[in-house]
């Protein structure tokens, strides 16, 4: 299958741009920064070669760069932010940091015509995050558009097949990106489009019956979107009784859950279902933590050790431990194809002590580990889950866990659960649950002062937060109508006794992440 290769440089939104282009069909895949095709298996399918963004700069001490190999290739190269840095450093130009550095939305002028931007028109808006910029373009490479600073935005030296742009196309603010990416995959590299999500589901079922063979495997449940697709996957590619579905209630849940979970996991015909209550254990585990990255960790060895026990009671110690891990989930948690992503938080299935100690062992199964959510999406209507199922928002593998700010008691869980099912119900009833990516609760760990009738009151602050997002990478505040809030709002401090002020989270992605912790 004809294939653009991605080398991964740490940087956020690298599989964006993978996913980006398998949109439009071409098939897309991220290696490590310093991968060489010849030196793996040979140039076979390989039409392109992308070098992505980084949180570093070409002169930091540690930066990812490419072995140099992957310019002598013959294919075309796209750089795209710290990409392009490394082609203009490594070939003789100049790259320095200055004093008006861009971040965000940029208008772009083209200074002469390149096939990059084909059908692309003049003025576009792109989306930039770079501190470094180029002072002066490699030999041979010519300036093909210049931000609305002046600065160098796109190079090129064609004879070389060497392209280079300054802003990132794979996000959803970059007009005309995703053209950008197919002019390249396409135009440039001669890319034919084979890739589609059932081509997906053929290739990670192959994979699952070679690498568990006759073992079992058991999925931690949690009747979310990511994980129900993973237990429909491996239905789908194993045989059913080597599946074990376990549900853990952790007492961090949301309101009715863990009976909308038991019915909707023996909708999938799983031979093996297991309903645990650990509410008690998880809860004193927790008793007195406030710090997020230890909860995470807590939460995330406790689920182990639960397993565990419940293992040893089916007398299935021996199998592979399947997980709803998204490329998101690897990418905050500095776990990137290129080992060079810097952590924005750990997330409890990815750097739990415990759960490391599986991966290592070659015993954990993630077959979602290089899609988005919204692929994920596709994948289960793919695999003829119910829309109920696959358009309910994402809720993290923590729970409440890490949406109560501070200590965890049981009295907040049942505070929170509460106020978020009113919250949720109230969007549904009013047909804006659906035009929304994520919409949560959070609870505070601070009281406000109010008043109740004639006497004076000292109750919860709750948070709101509502985005809209294509991915979960980036993400927009939604626009709330003004009524509605105000009604929600209203709707909340009235049932839920122990709320007594409501506010609402207006910050995107990035520079804050969805989840609080």
């Amino acid at each position: 299958m004809d294939t653009i290769l991605i080398l991964d440089f740490g940087g956020q939104t690298c599989q964006l741009i993978s996913r980006r282009i398998r949109d439009f069909g071409v098939y897309s895949e991220i290696v490590a920064h310093d991968y060489v095709p010849a030196a793996n298996g040979g140039l076979k399918d390989i039409k392109g070669i992308i070098l992505s963004g980084s949180p570093y700069s070409v002169y930091d001490d540690g930066s990812p760069l490419p072995n140099p190999a992957i310019l002598d290739l013959g294919l075309p190269v796209l750089g795209i932010c710290y990409g392009l840095q490394y082609l203009t450093h490594s070939l003789g130009g100049k790259v320095a940091p200055l004093d008006k550095r861009e971040y965000g939305r940029m208008k772009l002028r083209f200074e002469t015509k390149s096939p990059l931007f084909s059908d692309v028109p003049d003025g576009f808006v792109s989306w930039m995050s770079h501190g470094d910029s180029i002072i002066k373009p490699a030999r041979g490479f010519t300036r093909t558009a210049v931000s609305e600073h002046g600065i160098a935005a796109a190079l090129e030296d064609p004879a070389k097949k060497f392209y280079g742009i300054q802003f990132h196309p794979e996000v959803t603010h970059c007009e005309y990106g995703v053209k950008i990416l197919e002019n390249f995959a396409v135009g440039i590299c001669g890319a034919r489009k084979q890739w589609s999500m059932k081509a997906y589901i053929e290739t990670v079922s192959r994979d699952l019956r070679e690498k568990v063979g006759n073992r079992n495997v058991l999925l931690l449940i949690s009747g979310g979107v990511d994980s129900t697709v993973v237990g429909a996957i491996l239905l789908k590619a194993l045989a059913p009784g080597q599946v074990h579905l376990m549900y853990i209630d952790t007492g961090l849940m949301r309101r009715g859950e863990s009976a909308e979970v038991s019915a909707s996991l023996k909708k999938l015909g799983a031979e093996n279902l297991h309903l645990i209550d650990a509410s008690d254990k998880f809860l004193a585990a927790l008793a007195g933590e406030a710090d997020p990255e230890r909860k995470r960790h807590i939460i995330g060895d406790m689920f182990i050790r639960v397993q565990e026990e419940e293992v040893a009671k089916l007398g299935i110690q021996d199998a592979f431990l399947a997980q709803g891990t998204l490329y998101t989930d690897l990418i905050e948690s500095g776990k990137g194809v290129g080992k060079k992503a810097h952590t924005i938080k750990s997330h409890h299935n990815v750097r739990s002590p415990l759960v490391e100690e599986k991966r290592a062992k070659g015993l954990v199964i993630e077959p979602l580990d290089r899609l988005y959510k919204d692929e994920v999406r596709v994948l289960g209507r793919e695999l003829g889950l119910p829309s109920e199922v696959i358009g309910r928002h994402p809720f993290p593998g923590p729970g409440l866990g890490v949406r109560i700010l501070g200590e965890l008691t049981r009295e907040k869980c049942d505070i929170l659960r509460e106020a978020d099912a009113v919250y949720i119900e109230e969007l549904k009833s009013r047909g804006l649950y659906d035009k929304i990516w994520q919409a949560f609760a959070v609870l505070l760990p601070v009281r406000s002062v109010g008043v109740t009738g004639d006497t004076r009151d000292y109750r919860y602050v709750l948070a709101l937060r509502a985005v809209v997002s294509h991915d979960g990478m980036t993400a927009d505040v939604f626009e709330f109508p003004a009524k509605d809030l105000l009604e929600i709002s209203s709707k909340i401090t009235n049932s839920v006794q122990q709320i007594g002020r409501v506010v609402y989270d207006v910050s995107s992605k990035p520079p804050a992440t969805i989840e609080w912790e």
